[in-house]
């Protein structure tokens, strides 16, 4: 078989823009193109919506304008590219793999890799950061830009210390001096590569050289942040004043016998991985040149710590163990050895003028890779309102984010090797297919699961939640609500402190049941538990709706939103807000938002009924008729009738009563 065909352009984004093909150097005609070819790039190969595209790069413009332009930008990238490179999803659009090579996916790649060829081609790729040549007034641009570019110097930054690391210990000193220089060109105040610095100097025999690099890294850090070097690099100096003879070690041409520092440190037993997901909070590096910042990010881990620690299904370090690497050099596959964790949350912290930003990265300790990554800021005068903020954003981000990642991790399982935590896994992936042949399976594995771990809270909790599942698909009977009722009770017996298996149970008790009181009351105790949960959120923000509070259901909604922005289920809390909105009289808003979860589900029969619902009675017929062909098209046995029969519980009957009348105006049969 033949090699693959190699990409017909090359695009460099590190250190600056440059676009090239067959015949040379490429000019875009501006730079929003650019941004938007960039920005596909580096999300390759993930469908991104137009929406988002469009809110990235004219997020000023209104609504229709911005739109407009982007199907213009994509018509000139087509130009450009050809038809073949950028691929339609629908409402979503991406860059077909192997269309163009990117430095930027290449470096990612090489770093994922950590051999030392690897990591010297990667710092080698690193130019520069990420688009220094292009800045656009737009601030979801800037905000996207600004955390990409803080996320991939530190990859560099790792990956030159580890470099630095692996040349030193084969002997190869100038090489690791100029690894641990490169490191330093990029972020001056990072003292793992000064101490590599040092080292590598002391090494080549230049003694005097590696103190008088201590002496200059003393001066700047007191000058730009008010602090004496950390004890490792103290340590070292020590050391390095009180040898005056090289002492051999072994790999090395000649050497010292060094303080104690992450890279010399013995290697330890790894510790067993939990049965549960697994993660250490790191603490975050303080960038600003204010000490008093130091409370601040030590706060604020102390914070996420406790937010995690509320979720029954992870398994969440101490903070006493994981302030014990505070400012040492990480290799973050041997912190999870130490640790015994799957994942690491890290981040850093920096004082800009009278604001704060905060930058966290949730990464994979087996594999090294990145799993997500987001910056927030704020005014310094709100400094704990702001703490609140960040805890409460990464905790409802990061949570489901790690769920996802174990759901992936266990689809990879060999069958034979199931336990009943992958089985549950394996059930929720399914679940959230939401069709009716998965959501069988996802019942049948949760029962598995069950089967082989009588006191799973979680896998009872789940295996209730796919009888809602069952309710919207029109199939639930009399014997189905008692076996949900009987599961949601089992799950919150068995998880009197676990959010999760309230919420769940509460949702199910109000939907499936018609315990409006009773589902409500459990969903109130699932957010004072946790107030971080997405679910939780989300499920009361439904029953909310059922109960007739619709402003109370769109802010709880607006909740959910925030803590998770990627939820699977994220059309369920669009779709629950056009049902909000629907009630309350505000006909248009109800539209914008059903269309916004048509776009996550373009066939889900309920957000096309909540979209032809509003559209009739606010007086958009053509839309409405639209829509209600594609819904007959996909569901032609729907009626009134049964329709009726699988709506929510309403505690109002006007409720259904103007939801079925607005669809018969639509022209839905009876």
């Amino acid at each position: 078989m033949g090699a693959a065909p190699s990409p017909k352009f090359r695009l460099s984004l590190l250190g600056r823009f440059e676009l090239s093909g067959p015949d040379g150097l490429i000019d875009l005609p501006n730079k929003k193109l650019a941004c938007l070819l960039a920005y596909l790039a580096c999300t390759a190969p993930t469908p991104q919506p137009r929406e988002k595209l469009a809110t990235l790069l004219w997020g000023s413009y209104f609504d229709a304008q911005a739109r407009q332009n982007l199907r213009q930008a994509l018509f000139r990238l087509r130009r450009v590219l050809g038809d073949e490179a950028l691929i339609s999803h629908g409402e979503s659009v991406s860059l077909l793999p192997d269309a163009i090579a990117c430095d930027v996916a290449e470096f990612e790649a090489l770093v994922g890799d950590r051999s030392h060829g690897a990591l010297n081609g990667a710092t080698g790729l690193y130019k520069g950061r990420l688009l220094p040549d292009i800045e656009i007034p737009e601030e979801a641009w800037t905000e996207w830009l600004a955390a990409e570019r803080q996320r991939l110097e530190g990859i560099a930054l790792a990956a030159m210390v580890k470099l630095a690391e692996q040349e030193l210990e084969a002997g190869n000193n100038e090489p690791a001096l100029s690894a641990a220089n490169r490191a330093i060109a990029v972020s001056g105040l990072r003292e793992d590569a000064h101490r590599l610095v040092m080292r590598a100097l002391a090494a080549g025999g230049r003694r005097a050289d590696a103190l008088q690099h201590y002496e200059d890294l003393t001066v700047l850090l007191k000058r730009e942040l008010g602090v004496e070097p950390d004890p490792a690099t103290r340590a070292l100096a020590a050391e390095l004043r009180r040898s005056q003879t090289a002492q051999p070690r072994a790999g090395a041409a000649s050497g010292l016998s060094f303080a104690p520092d992450a890279t010399t440190q013995p290697q330890s037993i790894p510790l067993p991985l939990p049965d549960r997901p697994s993660i250490a909070v790191l603490p975050f590096t303080n960038m600003s040149g204010d000490p008093e910042q130091e409370y601040f990010a030590d706060g604020m881990v102390d914070d996420i710590i406790s937010g995690l620690s509320r979720f029954r299904w992870l398994f969440v370090i101490a903070r006493n163990s994981s302030f014990t690497y505070k400012g040492r050099a990480l290799d973050v596959k041997q912190v999870g050895r130490e640790l015994g964790v799957r994942y690491l949350l890290e981040g850093s912290i920096r004082k800009s003028a009278n604001r704060i930003r905060i930058a966290g990265q949730l990464i994979d300790t087996s594999s090294g890779t990145h799993l997500w990554a987001d910056r927030l800021e704020g005014a310094l005068e709100d400094v704990f309102e702001l703490q609140d903020k960040v805890t409460a954003s990464v905790v409802g981000a990061i949570a489901p984010r790690l769920q996802q990642a174990e759901i992936e991790r266990a689809r990879r399982k060999p069958t034979e090797s199931l336990g009943a935590y992958d089985l549950f896994l394996r059930g929720r992936a399914n679940f959230y297919k939401w069709t009716r042949e998965a959501n069988k399976e996802a019942l049948r594995l949760y029962y598995k699961a069950i089967e082989l771990d009588p006191d799973s809270c979680a896998a009872y909790a789940s295996a209730a939640l796919c009888f809602c599942a069952r309710k919207a698909f029109g199939l639930v009977t009399k014997q189905d609500v008692a076996e949900a009722r009987r599961l949601a009770l089992c799950a919150v017996q068995l998880g009197k402190d676990d959010s999760t298996a309230f919420s769940s149970a509460g949702f199910v008790l109000a939907y499936v049941a018609g315990e409006l009181d009773d589902g409500a009351a459990f969903l109130d105790r699932a957010l004072l538990m946790n107030p971080n949960s997405a679910s939780a959120w989300y499920f009361s923000g439904w029953v909310q709706v059922y109960l007739g509070e619709a402003d109370r259901a769109i802010e709880s909604f607006a909740h959910a939103m925030r803590l998770n922005p990627i939820d699977p289920g994220l059309s369920g809390m669009q779709q629950g807000t056009a049902c909000a909105h629907f009630f309350a009289g505000r006909y248009d808003e109800a539209v914008k938002w059903a269309k916004m979860a048509l776009r996550e589900l373009p066939d889900s029969r309920s957000a096309l009924r909540i979209g032809i619902a509003s559209c009739a009675l606010a007086g958009r017929d053509d839309e409405a008729k639209r829509l209600m062909a594609r819904l007959l098209a996909i569901g032609p046995e729907l009626t009134i009738s049964s329709l009726l029969q699988n709506l929510g519980p309403y505690r109002h009957p006007e409720h259904p009563a103007k939801f079925a009348e607005a669809l018969r105006k639509a022209g839905l049969p009876g």
